[in-house]
């Protein structure tokens, strides 16, 4: 997969980099701040398997 992307960007080396650090951040940015919260209604991160 990250060679097929490696491959369909343009441009040299060093901007295909920066292309995919941003690539990544922006996925990354989406899953913070829209995808975790929205899975956080359906999680209940507070119940507890262990207790007296």
């Amino acid at each position: 997969m990250y060679g097929a992307l490696w491959r369909l960007m343009p441009g040299p080396t060093w901007l295909r980099v920066i292309l995919m650090v941003l690539f990544f951040a922006i996925i990354l940015a989406v899953l913070v701040l829209f995808v975790f919260p929205w899975l956080n209604t359906f999680v209940n991160v507070n119940d507890n398997t262990v207790g007296p």
